[in-house]
């Protein structure tokens, strides 16, 4: 089993930056990949970045440039930082972590970005 806890979300102009962190808890040694997906209203989910056990990144096109996945200073956490924020990034974004064929998933943080 594992936890997923997201902070970091919030209000912010466009063109600002926001870091968002993924901590996670219990039986984290197996987790094979974590990532962060985002789910705007009235929009399906997306995956917008990725982080391997062995550190390689992935990220979605619409982001690529401004957002950087990166193990977080805390033990154990993913972070997300978002730069260069647009009003298209309005999301509640959510971390996933995939161990084997299982998938866990936190519960979110909102990011809203105003122009």
């Amino acid at each position: 089993q594992v936890q997923l806890v997201e902070s970091g979300g919030g209000l912010v102009q466009a063109g600002g930056s926001l870091r968002l962190s993924c901590a996670a808890s219990g039986t984290i040694f197996s987790i094979d990949v974590m990532a962060w997906y985002r789910q705007a209203p009235g929009r399906q989910r997306e995956l917008v970045a990725t982080f391997s056990s062995g550190g390689s990144t992935n990220y979605a096109d619409s982001v690529k440039g401004r957002f950087t996945v990166s193990r977080g200073n805390a033990k154990n956490t993913v972070d997300l930082q978002m730069n260069s924020l647009k009003p298209e990034d309005t999301a509640n974004y959510t971390c996933n972590a995939v161990l084997g064929a299982r998938n866990y998933w936190g519960k979110g943080t909102l990011v809203t970005v105003s122009s």
